[in-house]
C-alpha cells in the first residue's frame, strides 16, 4: 500500500516535472553549454573554453554595467517596498470592510491589465522636454526652463521600474499582513505600545516573509529587464540585460550566453542570501 502511494505520488508529479525539465532545466543547460563556445565574427563553432568568461571578468566595462544593474535592483526595490508596505498596510489595518479592501485592491491592479511597453511608455510625453511635468512646473513658476534629467536618465529608468513592479511587492505583503492575528496588536495596544512601537515590534517582524517575497519579485525582475532601460535611458545607461541584448543582436550567442549564466549565478546568490534572512516557505 505505501508502495502504491509512492509511485501515485510521483506519477502526479510526473507531468510538472517534466514540463519544468523541458522549458526551465534544458534551457539553461543549453545556454550554459553554448556559453563555452567560440565565435568568430563569421561563425560560431562548439568548443570548451573559457574566452568568453575571461573577456567578461576582464573587462572593466563588465564590472561597470554589473554595478549599474544592482544599483538599479537596490534603488527600485527601496521605492517599492516603501510604496507597497504603505499601500498594503492601509488595505489591512484602515479598511475594514472585505468588501472594501477587495475592490480597492483591484484598483490596484488595473494599471497591470494593460502591457508593460504601453505603461512604461506612457511616460515618456509626460516626462519630456515640452511635456506635462515640466509645462506644469514652468506654469506655476517652480522652474524656468524645462528640466533635462526628467527622461532619458537614471531617474526616468527608476521611476518605470517602481511604476511597473510595485504590485509585485504589494500582493506578499497584503498576503502576509491578512494572515497576522489581530488579537496580537490588540495585545501590543493593551500594553501601552504606541503605534510606531507596534508597526516596528509586531507587524513588520511578521510581515518579513511577504516582504522577502516581493523583494525577490522585484529584484529579479529589475535585473533582468533591458526593454525598460533601453527605452527610459534612450540607450544611454545599461544593465546586464542590455549587453545580453546588444551580443545577440551582433548574433554573438556565447559571449551572450555567458553574461548570462553570470546573471543567473548573481541572481541565485541574491536570492539565496535573501532566503537565509527569512524562512518564506510556510508563505509558499
Amino acid at each position: 500500500m505505501l508502495s502504491n502511494r509512492h509511485l501515485s505520488g510521483w506519477l502526479l508529479a510526473a507531468p510538472l516535472a517534466l514540463v519544468l525539465v523541458v522549458f526551465l532545466v534544458a534551457p539553461i543547460v543549453m545556454i550554459t553549454v553554448v556559453s563555452f563556445w567560440g565565435a568568430t565574427e563569421w561563425s560560431i563553432y562548439p568548443a570548451f573554453q573559457f574566452d568568453n568568461y575571461a573577456f567578461l571578468f576582464g573587462s572593466e566595462v563588465t564590472y561597470r554595467v554589473f554595478l549599474n544593474t544592482l544599483k538599479y535592483a537596490v534603488i527600485t526595490w527601496v521605492f517599492t517596498l516603501l510604496i507597497g508596505f504603505t499601500v498594503a498596510y492601509f488595505l489591512a489595518f484602515h479598511v475594514r470592510s472585505l468588501t472594501w479592501q477587495i475592490a480597492l485592491f483591484l484598483l490596484c491592479t488595473i494599471p497591470f491589465w494593460t502591457s508593460n511597453i504601453i505603461r512604461m511608455i506612457s511616460w515618456i510625453p509626460f516626462l519630456g522636454r515640452n511635456g506635462l511635468a515640466n509645462s506644469t512646473l514652468i506654469s506655476w513658476g517652480v522652474i524656468d526652463e524645462p528640466l533635462e534629467w526628467l527622461l532619458f536618465s537614471d531617474f526616468s529608468v527608476i521611476l518605470a521600474f517602481v511604476h511597473l513592479y510595485t504590485l509585485f511587492m504589494v500582493v506578499p505583503i497584503f498576503n502576509t499582513m491578512m494572515r497576522i492575528d489581530k488579537s496580537l496588536i490588540e495585545a501590543a495596544v493593551d500594553a501601552g505600545a504606541t503605534g510606531w512601537q507596534t508597526l516596528w515590534h509586531v507587524i513588520i517582524p511578521l510581515t518579513k516573509p511577504g516582504i522577502m517575497i516581493g523583494t525577490i519579485f522585484v529584484v529579479t525582475l529589475v535585473m533582468g529587464d533591458f526593454i525598460t532601460v533601453r527605452f527610459m535611458s534612450g540607450s544611454q545607461s545599461a544593465n546586464v540585460g542590455r549587453m545580453i541584448q546588444n551580443d545577440i543582436g551582433l548574433l554573438q550567442y556565447p559571449s551572450a550566453s555567458a553574461t548570462a549564466v553570470i546573471l543567473l549565478i548573481t541572481v541565485l546568490m541574491v536570492i539565496a542570501l535573501l532566503l537565509r534572512l527569512v524562512d518564506i516557505r510556510k508563505e509558499l
